[in-house]
């Protein structure tokens, strides 16, 4: 059995719901040009929402091809747009990477978000390890991590590209919970 995220479920606060090439022009507006959001990012941000775009359409195909699966997060009721959060399919784990607005830092949202991702996919048969990274310095992520219930596991060396911070690896946080 493959693991499969839901194209839309419900937290407490929050809705996820699959990513879509029309979320493009809430994210760019949103988050995308930030430099204090996009500062951790494993890669360049958009520069136009086109670029935003052709990004979406990329998670479309990987959502089809079941090798990821990125859900656009919403306040409850609300359609503004305030992150992202994507789940990587291995054998037996998933990875998560994430990126939050500002204006849904400090208020518990990721760790609500990832705590769930993470209940659902070690609740899945064949899905033994739920893992994420962040960078040592992005201490906010880590934090965010062990509110969702996962473990620092130890630093991985040189393990993360941050182009906004170097063109050189640097040192990563490894956090997972497992079954």
């Amino acid at each position: 059995m493959r693991y499969a995220f839901p194209e839309q479920v419900e937290t407490a606060r929050f809705t996820l719901r699959r990513a879509r090439i029309a979320d493009a022009e809430a994210i760019f507006a949103g988050y995308a040009t930030d430099p204090a959001v996009t500062r951790f990012l494993g890669y360049v941000p958009p520069a136009s929402p086109e670029q935003t775009r052709a990004f979406l359409a990329q998670v479309e195909a990987d959502w089809e091809a079941g090798t990821r699966f990125a859900s656009v997060i919403l306040r409850r009721g609300e359609a503004q747009v305030l992150g992202m959060i994507e789940a990587r399919v291995a054998t037996g784990m998933v990875g998560y990477g994430y990126v939050l607005a500002r204006a849904g830092w400090d208020r518990g949202c990721m760790s609500e978000v990832l705590r769930h991702h993470v209940d659902h996919a070690l609740s899945r048969p064949g899905i033994w390890r739920a893992e994420a990274l962040c960078d040592v310095e992005n201490h906010a992520s880590a934090r965010v991590m062990e509110k969702a219930g996962m473990v620092r596991e130890g630093v991985l060396r040189r393990r993360i590209t941050l182009p906004a911070l170097s063109p050189e690896p640097r040192d990563a946080l490894i956090y997972a919970r497992c079954v």
